[in-house]
């Protein structure tokens, strides 16, 4: 039995001054690989270097809908950078409208670059959508996501939402938020979402799952997530790593077992 972390973030300091300790605990807790995601250009390098680092981690290439002030990736640097032989995806990208207001065409803009440089590189989208999953769809439809795919990361929305974006090619991925007591709408998300669509994640550091909620999240606390998830659907916690592990390498195809 394996587990995978499709989206962490190790290359942020608090994670990255223990590397090798948490590349041990991910082994000890049968977690064989990690996606490392980018969140904006000037730190890349350092994402890419802890995939060179490790054999089992992976990188990907894009800006966070959160990052305003920081350089504005086209086309064709993203399509460049993803030629690096670890990155596996494109992302993340999407639309957030949470924390940020006023004119965010800004945004829904660098969400089209980054679909359109998926497309030209043949690598999946990591979506991130948040109190925006209408255009966060239309987007998806107006620029063809479907004919890539990706992965809904961090799922929070309804079952509709679920729904709407498996049907463009996407699978949905569950945090530690699933295991969260008041995310009852997410739970029954959980329940329904086929598990051939399915993925699983930390978003380390952030959002550790129940037992560990307030705490410093790391990748190999994605077994957790996967048991509460098998609890809710009355299965295995085997059957969930086994389908999770398979649906990363099916999405993933740049990845190597």
């Amino acid at each position: 039995m394996q587990f995978i972390d499709s989206h962490c973030h190790i290359n942020f300091p608090d994670l990255a001054v223990q590397a090798d300790l948490l590349l041990q605990q991910m082994e000890q807790n049968q977690v064989s690989h990690a996606l490392c995601v980018s969140v904006n250009l000037p730190d890349l390098p350092s994402v890419l270097a802890m995939a060179e680092r490790y054999p089992n981690i992976y990188a990907s290439v894009g800006v966070h809908p959160d990052y305003e002030d920081t350089p504005e990736p086209s086309v064709e640097q993203l399509v460049e950078l993803a030629q690096h032989p670890k990155v596996i995806a494109i992302g993340e990208t999407g639309l957030d409208y949470y924390r940020l207001e006023g004119d965010l065409e800004w945004q829904r803009e660098r969400f089209r670059t980054h679909i359109r440089a998926a497309r030209a590189c043949g690598k999946p989208l990591i979506i991130h959508t948040r109190s925006a999953s209408d255009d966060t769809l239309r987007i998806m439809q107006e620029e063809r996501a479907g004919d890539i795919g990706g992965v809904m990361h961090c799922f929070t929305e309804s079952w509709v939402v679920a729904e709407a974006a498996m049907a463009q090619n996407f699978y949905i991925s569950f945090s530690g938020i699933v295991t969260f007591k008041n995310a009852v709408e997410l739970k029954d998300v959980a329940q329904r979402v086929p598990l051939d669509r399915m993925l699983i994640e930390t978003d380390s550091p952030y959002l550790a799952p129940v037992p560990f909620r307030g705490k410093m999240n790391h990748p190999a606390l994605v077994k957790h997530v996967a048991e509460h998830i098998a609890n809710l659907r009355g299965t295995s916690v085997a059957a969930i790593a086994e389908a999770t592990t398979a649906n990363f390498f099916q999405l993933f195809k740049a990845a190597r077992q």
